[in-house]
């Protein structure tokens, strides 16, 4: 199924991709696993480029009466899969505890753009109102709070350990949001809302980054930085990166 977007909108998501790498591997760096900086952003590069080449190719947008959903099947339950083992591992546990928590934090300022990209294919009637602000999508919340709390609890330094801790939860909750939302509204046969204007947006390159990609990302550094703040809490009382209790 070609659609046609406007040459904007499709570079807007390919800087914000470009944007959400560039801080991932600043992450990196600052990991346990920064001696293995090279693979880990050539194996992510690699799942950009399986995607888009998935994307491009319409593996995405044919056969959408197929169950479970090609999309959900290739490009994001993978992603998920890799999150769990990280969760329930032990070196993933020790990978996730390594992440600097100040970048971690300041990763979510890339959904300020994101939702202005939601914004624009709506008004291009590729995604549904149900997916903007203005239809109750309030993740842009997270991105414009993201460079403050980075600054007032890293850099100024004095933040309550339970500010940071309810700002992630508020943010995961924001992101699962707008990410059911985006899946309920897609044009699959599990599809429940957003009938008279689907979204078929995700379906397509380069927007098809976005749940395969950005979310994943983003999610995973809500995960990483809520066990942090709960973990380095129960082992020691001093501060820590400027975080009081």
């Amino acid at each position: 199924m070609t659609q046609s977007f406007p040459l904007y909108i499709s570079i807007l998501f390919l800087l914000i991709t470009g944007l959400t790498l560039y801080i991932f591997s600043r992450i990196i760096q600052r990991s346990s696993v920064s001696h293995k900086m090279a693979t880990v952003l050539a194996f992510l590069t690699a799942w950009l480029f399986l995607q888009a080449a998935l994307a491009i190719n319409d593996v995405y947008s044919t056969n959408l009466d197929s169950l479970p959903p090609k999309i959900l099947v290739l490009g994001i339950l993978p992603p998920f899969i890799v999150i769990l083992f990280i969760m329930f591992t032990k070196s993933g546990k020790s990978f996730m505890d390594s992440l600097p928590l100040r970048i971690l934090t300041f990763l979510s300022v890339v959904r300020i753009l994101v939702e202005v990209g939601l914004l624009l294919l709506y008004m291009n009637k590729d995604v549904p109102r149900s997916m903007t602000m203005e239809g109750g999508n309030l993740d842009i919340i997270s991105g414009l709070t993201a460079p403050l709390l980075a600054y007032y609890a890293f850099i100024n330094g004095g933040m309550k350990r339970t500010i940071l801790l309810v700002w992630n939860f508020g943010c995961l909750v924001l992101l699962l949001n707008i990410f059911i939302r985006a899946l309920l509204s897609a044009p699959f046969p599990l599809q429940q809302i957003a009938f008279d204007q689907p979204n078929i947006a995700i379906l397509h390159f380069p927007f098809v980054w976005l749940p395969t990609f950005i979310v994943p990302l983003i999610f995973i550094s809500h995960l990483a930085s809520i066990r942090q703040l709960v973990t380095k809490h129960k082992t020691t009382n001093s501060n820590y990166y400027g975080v009081i209790d």
